[in-house]
This record gives C-alpha cells, sequence and structure tokens, in this order.
C-alpha cells in the first residue's frame, strides 16, 4: 500500500474529485490533522512511513527528508519552492512536480482588489463606520498613478493585463530580462528597482523568494519610496523585511501597505498594529476555482507517479540550478 501524505489544507473542501482520483488509486492517504501549516519537526514526526507528500508551504528540508526513508515524491500545490530543499530531494531520487499556472489568475485578481482598496481608502473607511464615525477619503485612480511591478512572470504579467483595462497608468517594470512581447502590448518602461522605489505611487511585487530576493526591500528602500504610496505583497513573505515595514509605517511614512504572505505564518507580528496596513491569510491562491485546480493537478501527478506515466509538471532544471547556485 502506497502512503500519501497531503500536508496542504484545506484539501478537498469544495471539490472532492483529488480525493476520488487517490481512492481510485488505491492508496492510504492522510490529511493534514493539525489543519495548519506544520512545523519542520512536526512534519518530520509524520513522514517515517510516507512515500508521497502532496505539499503545501511547509518546511521540507534534508531533515524531513532524511526521516522519510521510503519518500518518493513531492507534489506541490502552488508555484512556490522554496520552502521545498530540492538538493536534498535531488540527491535522494525524490522527483518533484508542481502546479504553476494555477493559482496565477486569482493571485492576480487578488493583487487588485488590494490595489484598489489602497488607492481608495476602503478598509480604513470600512473601520470608521464601523467605529461610529464618518469620514471621506480622496483617493486616486489607477489611470492616474505610477505603478510599478517588480517580477514579470506568470502572476506579474497577468496583473499588467487586468491594469490595462482601467486606462492608461504610467508603468514602470523590472525583471530579470526585458520581455518584448509585453512592449508590443503595453507602454512599458523598464528600469532599475531603485527607480521604482522612487517614482512609484504603487509597487506589486511578483517575485519568487530565493537568496537574492530574501530580505529584497529593508528600511532603506522603504524610505525611498514617496511618502503616500503604497506597497502589495501577494509573492513570498521574507521579500519585505517585516519589522523594517512596521518601524517606516509607524513613523508615518507611506500611505498604505497590503501583506497576503508573511516569514512566519500564521503572523501575529506588529504589523497588525498599523491600521494603514491590510493583512491577509496568505489567500492569494484561494478562489474557489484555483485552489481546486491546484490540488487537481497536484493529485494528478501522484497517480501518473504511481502508475509510472509521464509527468507534466515535473519542476524544471532552471529551478534546481536556482538553489543551488544560491540565487
Amino acid at each position: 500500500m502506497i502512503n500519501v501524505l497531503i500536508t496542504t489544507v484545506p484539501f478537498g473542501a469544495n471539490n472532492n474529485f483529488p480525493l476520488e482520483l487517490l481512492e481510485t488509486a488505491g492508496v492510504n492517504y492522510l490529511i493534514n490533522p493539525l489543519n495548519r501549516k506544520l512545523t519542520e519537526v512536526e512534519l518530520i514526526n509524520m513522514v517515517s512511513d510516507v512515500d508521497i507528500i502532496i505539499a503545501g508551504t511547509e518546511p521540507i528540508t534534508e531533515k524531513v527528508m532524511e526521516n522519510a526513508q521510503k519518500l518518493k515524491m513531492i507534489s506541490r500545490v502552488g508555484i512556490g519552492l522554496d520552502s521545498v530543499d530540492l538538493m536534498a530531494a535531488e540527491k535522494r531520487g525524490i522527483t518533484v512536480c508542481y502546479t504553476p499556472n494555477a493559482p496565477s489568475p486569482a493571485v492576480a485578481e487578488l493583487t487588485i482588489g488590494l490595489l484598489i482598496n489602497l488607492l481608495r481608502s476602503v478598509q480604513k473607511s470600512n473601520y470608521d463606520i464601523h467605529s461610529g464615525e464618518w469620514n471621506r477619503y480622496f483617493g486616486k485612480r489607477i489611470a492616474e498613478t505610477t505603478i510599478g511591478l517588480i517580477g514579470l512572470g506568470r502572476i506579474g504579467s497577468r496583473v499588467l493585463n487586468r491594469l490595462a483595462v482601467f486606462g492608461t497608468p504610467r508603468l514602470l517594470v523590472n525583471d530579470i530580462l526585458p520581455n518584448p512581447e509585453l512592449d508590443h502590448n503595453f507602454k512599458l518602461e523598464w528600469v532599475d528597482k531603485a527607480t521604482i522605489y522612487k517614482e512609484a505611487d504603487v509597487i506589486s511585487l511578483h517575485v519568487p523568494l530565493t537568496k537574492a530576493t530574501n530580505n529584497m526591500i529593508t528600511g532603506k528602500e522603504l524610505q525611498l519610496m514617496k511618502s503616500d504610496a503604497v506597497v502589495i505583497n501577494t509573492s513570498r513573505g521574507g521579500i519585505i523585511n517585516e519589522e523594517d515595514l512596521y518601524n517606516v509605517m509607524k513613523s508615518g511614512h507611506l500611505s498604505g501597505a497590503a501583506i497576503d504572505v508573511f516569514k512566519e505564518e500564521p503572523y501575529n507580528g506588529n504589523l497588525s498594529k498599523i491600521d494603514r496596513c491590510i493583512l491577509t491569510a496568505h489567500m492569494g491562491s484561494m478562489s474557489i476555482d484555483c485552489r481546486t485546480r491546484m490540488e487537481i493537478e497536484a493529485t494528478e501527478e501522484v497517480v501518473k507517479f504511481i502508475n509510472n506515466k509521464p509527468l507534466k509538471n515535473i519542476v524544471p532544471s532552471e529551478e534546481y540550478d536556482v538553489q543551488r547556485q544560491g540565487l
């Protein structure tokens, strides 16, 4: 009997087809009994007899794999791979798959929602009325702002496409390499990050967490931003230094921020004391359709692996190179 540990939760909550796939394949599966993100120690204690992990963002480290002698596959529900030690998996011959496209539409739409919320002070007005106050805030329209996007991959490019329907904001963009295809559809200004920090009214992050992007935005970068700028992070926790963001916002700098991802989750840090900082519980991919698609795709890879069929979304060598080279 093949043992599958499903660490990501919720799983099968809105559509039980992924569970039906596992049952049809005849595997023995266990869904994370703690119903929250697992710590490394908790995961170590669960994997001794596990053949396959259907994973979320919990740390699947070398120590975890050392205690999972039967582990043959990790199928990641999502796109980020910073939580998986790919070098340790490679060394042990453990196959790693992911679902790179499924979460992108939902994350892009949440980003747009947070952007509008910040520009029009939706959260502030809601809080005021619930507190018995009536305040009307001036805001900005998207078309009248300068928007800086750092990262134009699967999610950043979708944010760009959705912004187009609001008019013609000035668009400052930064990525590893300029994308000529995007230039055909948008009037983009390819600039360095410092220019985005200094000139953008809205700064939205869409990069993976790597050694190069960890602590990419600290107090120094935040102070470069306009006093009334807003910053959005729906990519990965750890890219913005959370304590620096708290201190900068506490001083009155920045008119708002929206953070969906945190270095440690669940988050209970100081940013919760800043009213103009919107905090959401890593919900970027949590639309019913995208979450369901992620779960189905990850499970389909598991069934293919069990039946020795070709895998569709095996992690490419470039992702291993990122960790191998410490990028």
